[in-house]
């Protein structure tokens, strides 16, 4: 017997108390990337006790594997990211974080309370579908440490087709996101030390001036986007950090500059990081100082594959109408290291709306970040109808 979407839709709203009451917990209980300990020892201990086995990924993350009793067939992941952010949480709430300078300030506590009851749900479900459903709970996406984890790691080389959800404050409870094509941009961290020669500023002739060398980098950097990239192309070369000096009477010997790049496209990318280091080499050469170039790639752009997503929307449409169901969302250049997973495996990757009142509108990273926690029940229903129908009949 297939299990029909009323029937998901019951047996999430019987759930609906255990999901909430997951979502709190970890509300309450926030920890940073990379050191989500009671985080992950709670998931295991759900993922324990609804009887499906797994393995540890890292420190912090884990990997179930629940394999469908009608025998073998495609695989598909779906995942959860874990971590917190380092942010005081201002909702005044029951659940307010106890954890002092750490709140789930960008939803990922209802993330993992959503796959867990998904989980819950399909076990129960595991005779009726042929195949694999993976369940990835991830830590350090806020880093962009944690996906590569489970890819580098080689956890999912046998995955056919991956999936993520991630609430939305921006858009309305009731209301899923299925976007076909780029989704989130990419997300490289550069570093660029500028290394000069100190002098009294009343001899700069004998001196070479970082400062002013750095200041000129950061200047002919924003000529890329201007100049060198197609104006079709979306693209942001973004400067948040310029350190230089010790004193008013002192050229400066060393400079520190730190920025970002963000494109949609992996040929952009490639091509604007080659710029930014190009440009930093030559215009340092010409203020007769030296640089150390680097870059921490923190994620690829998130790509959502055509067919993956149509397949998404017409899931979506089953849940909450094809009338709330959002395919041209515009792109944002916030980044999401789920895109390290759409590089193993087509999928794609949706958005859950979460608003319904002034509470619950704060942006991502907010320090009064809220959610509606009815957008928790709709992200395990389509967690489950997604995974179901793409068993069912893959593509």
């Amino acid at each position: 017997m297939t299990i029909t979407q009323n029937q998901i839709h019951a047996e999430v709203t019987d759930i609906y108390d255990y999901i909430v009451a997951l979502r709190r917990h970890f509300h309450r209980h926030p920890e940073p990337s990379l050191k989500e300990f009671e985080t992950i020892q709670r998931i295991k201990e759900e993922v324990e006790e609804i009887g499906v086995p797994y393995i540890n990924v890292g420190e912090t993350g884990i990997l179930a594997t629940l394999t469908g009793g009608k025998g073998s067939g495609k695989a598909i992941l779906l995942r959860a990211d874990i971590d917190a952010l380092p942010l005081p949480d201002e909702t005044g709430k029951p659940y307010a974080s106890v954890n002092p300078g750490f709140n789930h300030a960008c939803g990922h506590d209802g993330h993992t309370a959503s796959l867990l009851g998904a989980l819950k749900i399909l076990k129960e479900h595991q005779d009726e579908f042929a195949g694999t459903i993976q369940f990835a709970f991830q830590p350090a996406e806020e880093i962009g440490g944690g996906a590569r984890q489970f890819v580098r790691g080689g956890y999912i080389d046998g995955i056919d087709h991956v999936f993520g959800i991630h609430l939305q404050s921006g858009t309305q409870v009731g209301k899923i996101v299925a976007t076909p094509g780029p989704s989130n941009a990419s997300c490289d961290i550069f570093k660029i030390k500028v290394f000069g020669k100190s002098e009294h500023v009343s001899r700069p002739d004998l001196g070479r001036d970082a400062l002013v060398s750095a200041a000129a980098i950061v200047t002919e950097l924003q000529t890329i986007v201007a100049r060198e990239v197609s104006p079709i192309d979306e693209v942001v070369v973004g400067i948040g950090v310029l350190r230089a000096g010790t004193n008013y009477n002192i050229i400066a010997n060393e400079a520190e500059i730190e920025g970002t790049v963000r494109t949609f496209s992996h040929e952009v990318r490639a091509q604007v990081l080659e710029a930014v280091e190009r440009i930093a080499q030559n215009v340092s050469a010409a203020h007769r100082t030296t640089i150390a170039f680097s870059n921490y790639d923190a994620a690829a752009p998130l790509i959502n594959d055509i067919q993956a997503a149509n397949h998404a929307i017409r899931v979506a449409s089953d849940i909450v109408g094809s009338e709330n169901v959002i395919t041209d969302s515009p792109k944002s250049m916030g980044a999401d290291d789920f895109a390290d997973y759409l590089a193993v495996a087509p999928g794609v990757y949706c958005f859950v709306g979460t608003q319904s009142g002034e509470e619950t509108a704060y942006g991502h990273h907010h320090e009064k970040f809220d959610i509606d926690e009815k957008g928790l029940a709709i992200a395990a229903e389509l967690h489950i109808s997604y995974a179901l129908a793409y068993l069912n009949d893959p593509f």
